[in-house]
């Protein structure tokens, strides 16, 4: 090996180990690699940064903003709901609701799929009484496996035509991973649903049973508008059942009616619900219901502790941001985005105060809705009631509040839902921008890249996603990483490291037909994704497998494609996916509990890969 090649395997054994160790973030990482390349002259300074500029890192940031217009308009949400029926058996339930995943991870970022989905399956094996990790576990796997169907479903695949365009001189399109991927990704789904979720340990997480038995009285307002106005509320029967709440009375003009069943409910009518935090959630989505508009009456008389004065407004600055709260206030309150779940510290600021006393609203920007207490049922109303420590609070979180109010308070926030409406407008936008952008670069009307951006730039334009939300929805530490480690990964070829590796497996296989070479990458690329995160080991191994292939006088393309299926296919570790990790806690899972589902998958999906890559991609043949 040349001095280059001995320092850059050197630098990638350090990098690839700081990413396994997991003590540092990997963007750190990543970036931290890439400085010390330069400094050893292995990347030109010119070049240094050229991966900010790549089209593989501006579609990633692009498609994080993409889901959040799909989020926002509410249409995820209608399609949940439809998926998710209680006298459904647990296969059926899977195929539902991962079929879903799959679909939505196949056009949004599959985290963010899983995110949408995750709550909503969780309260469905509450109610039914079954483990929420014997459907989490195929529910993230399926969304992870939904990825591999388009060119944007997952990074590795827009970083496999990054590869493809910088050895072969053009990307992949839109659709051509489609004919292995969605193979793949029904062949996995029908697995996890008929035989994978049998093997997922059923262990029960504690963290959910403690939220499970968290039950909130709330009282929320019927705004003009709302589905629910002119309706008697025994018809509301149907509603109520679907999202599992109690309706406990009505107050209308201060007075509360307890023989309501009877009633017809009015604008500016109070709803006292009881329900579970996603019920309630789920319930405000379905009748267009909101917080409501003013505090109570009765005020009592209490000021805030000098430790909060100092946190809110103890300066002059401080009081004008206070008092511009108020002056927001007086205009009509959106809908809440969502709504947050938390408990009370034993020091809180709020333990023995009634909610009408504590102007939550004008100071803090926040909407209590409900008290829960130990499953405890009260008659008295919410902003009656004193609050005491180990309460769980359910509250409205207008958009744009930081978390940090809640550390103020002396709150523990466990879990936060959304409670966007369904916009059918909004919706058919969305959906029309996101198709005409890929209509547009399927034809090569336009680039790829471009016609992307002109969609996400119609999305902010009408307000589908608020320009607040653009930079806070790209999830910069991916973003970060690919770059820095996209410069790393083409210095790495440069050298002549990637031939190197290629022409060692090339030897060891020889004797062998090229499918035994192939299923070799396949095998070596699962297997560091399972311990590495999926970006990293795709920039190196996707120029290795071109050089395999062509040392194999093979088709770059079936390597390339076979490496980009294994990379996204990391069920083995929960360090192997955002999605393996996200389910953990809800799952109550340990490390080695998911092999016991993930290695027979893996297994499915080798055998699934190969014979349609050799049939979609043929070996023999150079494209």
């Amino acid at each position: 090996m040349t001095s280059d090649q001995t320092l850059l395997f050197g630098l990638l054994a350090l990098v690839l180990g700081m990413l396994l160790w997991g003590k540092w973030r990997h963007d750190l990482v990543a970036a931290g690699g890439l400085l010390l390349a330069v400094v050893l002259g292995l990347v030109s300074a010119d070049d240094a940064f050229s991966g900010f500029s790549n089209h593989a890192v501006v579609i990633v940031a692009l498609v994080l903003v993409a889901s959040r217009a799909f989020e926002n308009t509410g249409a995820l949400g209608v399609l949940t709901r439809w998926a998710i029926k209680d006298d459904r058996s647990t296969g059926t339930h899977i195929t539902l609701l991962g079929g879903l995943g799959a679909a939505l991870s196949a056009v949004i970022n599959n985290v963010a799929a899983l995110a949408i989905l995750m709550p909503m399956d969780v309260q469905a094996a509450r109610r039914v009484g079954r483990p929420p990790g014997v459907t989490l576990m195929p529910l993230a796997f399926a969304t992870i496996l939904g990825g591999l169907v388009t060119l944007i479903g997952t990074p590795p695949n827009i970083i496999a035509s990054a590869v493809r365009q910088q050895q072969l001189g053009q990307p992949y399109g839109m659709f051509d991973f489609t004919p292995v991927g969605g193979v793949v990704a029904i062949a996995g789904i029908l697995f996890v649903a008929v035989i994978g979720w049998r093997l997922v340990p059923k262990r029960q997480d504690k963290a959910a049973e403690i939220m499970s038995t968290a039950s909130f009285q709330a009282e929320l307002l019927v705004p003009e508008g709302s589905v629910a106005i002119g309706r008697m509320v025994a018809d509301l029967d149907e509603e109520t059942e679907k999202a599992d709440v109690a309706l406990m009375g009505i107050v209308r003009e201060t007075t509360r009616h307890q023989h309501f069943r009877a009633m017809s409910i009015a604008a500016g009518d109070l709803l006292m619900v009881r329900g579970s935090t996603d019920s309630i959630a789920a319930f405000i989505k379905m009748m267009g219901l909101q917080e409501p508009l003013v505090e109570d009456d009765e005020k009592e008389k209490e000021s805030a502790p000098a430790e909060v004065k100092i946190n809110v407004a103890n300066t002059s600055q401080g009081d004008k941001k206070e008092e511009k709260i108020e002056e927001d206030d007086e205009e009509p309150a959106p809908k809440p985005p969502e709504i947050v779940e938390a408990v009370v510290k034993s020091d809180s600021y709020l333990v023995g105060r009634s909610a009408g006393g504590m102007s939550l609203r004008p100071r803090f920007g926040l909407m209590l809705l409900g008290i829960g207490r130990a499953g405890s049922v009260t008659r008295e109303r919410v902003r009656r009631r004193r609050i005491e420590s180990g309460d769980v609070l359910l509250l409205s979180w207008r958009a744009g509040k930081k978390p940090a109010v809640l550390d103020q308070l002396g709150l523990i926030p466990i879990n936060r839902v959304s409670v966007d409406q369904f916009h059918p407008r909004d919706a058919i936008l969305t959906v029309g921008l996101f198709a005409g952008a890929i209509i547009a670069a399927s034809t090569g009307l336009l680039d790829f890249t471009v016609a992307i951006a002109i969609a996400v730039a119609a999305y902010g334009a009408l307000g589908l996603v608020p320009a607040r939300d653009f930079y806070e929805q790209i999830d910069w530490p991916v973003v970060v990483m690919i770059a820095c480690l996209l410069p790393i990964g083409v210095a790495f070829e440069k050298v002549g490291g990637t031939a190197l590796i290629a022409n060692a497996i090339s030897t060891y296989t020889q004797a062998y037909p090229p499918i035994v070479a192939l299923a070799v990458m396949m095998v070596v690329t699962m297997t560091l994704s399972d311990m590495l995160n999926n970006v990293a080991t795709i920039v190196i191994t996707g120029p290795i497998a071109v050089d395999l292939a062509k040392s194999l006088h093979a088709n770059p393309d079936t390597f390339l494609m076979g490496v980009a299926i294994a990379a996204s296919c990391a069920f083995l570790t929960p360090i192997g996916h955002k999605n393996n990790m996200l389910i953990m806690g809800p799952g109550g899972f340990r490390f080695s509990d998911y092999w016991r589902m993930g290695l027979p998958l893996e297994i499915v999906v080798l055998a699934v890969a190969i014979p349609m890559l050799l049939l979609v991609w043929p070996i023999g043949a150079v494209s």
